[in-house]
This record gives C-alpha cells, structure tokens and sequence, in this order.
C-alpha cells in the first residue's frame, strides 16, 4: 500500500526507506524537499539519485486537496474549498491580521455533535480525515502564502477534533517536529465541544498544545439547547476535566463564548458565567453570533455586545472581544458548510 508522506513522522520515514535497503539520512534529505522546499514530485529532488527517485514512486506519494474554489473576503480573509481524494469536499480559510496569518483547518467531513447555531452541524458526520488530509491543509497554506509566513494554526473548521483523537495527535506531532514544519505549540490551538473522555486523553499524551473550549452559556440546561454534548458530559463534570487539564499543560485554556440575541448573554448568563469561570486560569474569548441560513438566532447589538462584555471585565481572566472576520464569504465562525455539497445534495 503506498503511504502518503504528509502522513508519517520522520521515524515512520525512515523505516519505509529501511524497507527498501536504503539509508537512513536519505529521509532527511527528502523531508528537506517537502518541508523547506514545498516539493511534491520526486522527479524533482535532484539530491536523490535516479533510481531512488523511481524506487519512492512505488511506495510513496505526496497528495494535497485540489483547490475547487477560493473566495476572498473585504477583510482580506481568504476562503477555500477543498476536494479530497474520494471526491468529498472541506473548508479551510486563512485569516491576515497584521504580520500574522492564521489557518482555520478541518478535522472531519461534517459533524456529528449537532450544535444547534453552527452550519457544519447540518451536514452531520461523513467521515474523519486522515492524518495527511489535515496536514496537507497546512502544506497547501503555506504554498498559497508564498513569501508570507503561516503563524498561527487553529482546529476550528469543519468537524469535532477531538473525534477523530488519533489522526489530529499525530498531525499535530507532524506539524511540531523540527523536520516537519516545525511549529511551536503555542502557535497550535485545538478547539473542542467538550469530549471528557478524550481531553482527559489529552493530558496524557504529553502533547503541548493550546485548548479551546466552545461554552456558550455556563447555565447546563441552555447548552444542552445550543450544544447537545451537554447532555452526554455536563458542565459540572467538563469543569473538573478542565481543571484537571490545565494542571498538565503551560497554557492557559481559552473559552470560546459565541453572543445570541435574547439567549445567552442576559443578567442570569453574565452570573452563572462569571461563577464558573472564577476559579479556572483561563481566557474568554467572545465572538457575535453569525448568521447561517435557517436557523432561527440573531445576532446581538452593538450595544448588547458591548454591555455583555463590559459585565465580563469583573473577571480576573483575559476578556477578549474577537471581531467576525470573512463573513461576507460564510468564513466565520460557525459558517463552514462547503455550500455548493448543500445544493448538490439538495
């Protein structure tokens, strides 16, 4: 079976080369084409001799999603439309903000956790990615840069990270490996509903990351509205896992609160928020609400925006208020639902 490269850690590498009767320093000089030179044809790694060459052809290859469409947005984010191997599509955009450029990558086709104000929900779970889909979204950002620099990545697209555990660790050991693209934790941050089980896995992976926690209302019976994975690992019992977590890693957790109109951000949502973010180092980090065809939730004033957040500086936390960015594209938070798979299936 031919492996794709963007899917092996250096070692995995070097056992395949091993299998072949070549040379261990070989790998290196291959990885130095894929990630320092962005090379994906082996014909064209003129280090390695002919025979070689030919020889990677048979075991090996490196594949990256086929470009469908890129919508730019009047902010300057940038939106695109991926086709996979076996015709399924996904969304990933790339965020500039000054002399960052941030990608929002996809973990899964679909969704399965049905959160009720996200467009990705109604697609429901088609499949996970593979290890190498999620970090040629990386390998094809970068390329797409071209002499700008990809800062900062985040598991915010499409999909439940923490659902498809294993292939995201292992992208995320590829993305941070000094061979690989060598990308410092703290530029990595990994966003979840709330999956117990798999942030206490987590914790035991020894993997520096940051962690994103989507909360939208601290009050247990409206997150079940919102989020159903409410149901399944309540409040109560996210916040001890959490608490745990954090006690293994450098970084503080961030809380990712999204403001709904007449929903979560009233006086009983501003004290049962503040009860539970108290006692956990942490960030909040507020975005509006933004509009998915459909659904029935509107978006907050600016001046209910303003009076939420102005509630929240009581807080001993970082308050951040975190401006929608691409959403005259459907690039923004809680908007990626590769339309044109709608309408076909439609």
């Amino acid at each position: 079976m031919i492996k794709n490269i963007l899917d092996l850690l250096p070692k995995e590498l070097i056992q395949q080369l091993l299998n072949i009767g070549e040379k261990k320093y070989r790998a290196n000089q291959i990885l130095n084409w894929i990630y320092n030179k962005y090379t994906t044809d082996f014909s064209e790694m003129t280090s390695l001799s002919e025979t070689l060459r030919t020889e990677l052809q048979n075991i090996l290859e490196i594949t990256i999603p086929t470009i469908i469409t890129k919508s730019s947005s009047s902010d300057g984010t940038t939106k695109y439309l991926l086709s996979l191997h076996d015709r399924n599509n996904i969304e990933m955009v790339i965020i500039p903000n000054g002399k960052k450029n941030t990608l929002c990558i996809s973990s899964q086709v679909g969704c399965a956790r049905k959160c009720a104000f996200c467009a990705t929900a109604k697609l429901g779970l088609k499949r996970n990615l593979e290890t190498y889909e999620i970090t040629s979204q990386v390998f094809l950002a970068i390329k797409e840069l071209g002499e700008e620099k990809l800062t900062n990545i985040v598991f915010m697209g499409m999909g439940e990270p923490l659902d498809n555990f294993d292939n995201v660790v292992k992208a995320i050991r590829i993305l941070q490996h000094d061979l690989c693209f060598n990308f410092s934790p703290r530029r990595i941050t990994v966003s979840t509903s709330g999956v117990i089980p798999q942030i206490s896995k987590l914790a035991e992976t020894g993997l520096k990351l940051k962690l994103a926690v989507s909360l939208n209302s601290a009050i247990q019976s409206k997150r079940e509205v919102l989020m159903p994975i409410s149901k399944i690992f309540p409040l109560s019992e996210l916040k001890k896992t959490l608490i745990d977590f954090r006690k293994k890693t450098p970084y503080r957790i961030t809380f990712e609160y999204v403001m709904i109109k007449d929903f979560n951000i009233g006086k009983e949502d501003v004290k049962a928020l503040l009860k539970y973010l108290g006692d956990i180092s942490c960030k909040l980090n507020v975005i509006k609400w933004n509009k998915v065809d459909d659904l029935h939730y509107e978006t907050p004033s600016t001046w209910e925006i303003k009076r939420f957040i102005d509630s929240m500086n009581v807080l001993s936390s970082a308050v951040t208020y975190r401006k929608s960015r691409g959403a005259d594209i459907d690039a923004a938070c809680g908007q990626l639902a590769a339309k044109n798979i709608i309408r076909k299936e439609e």
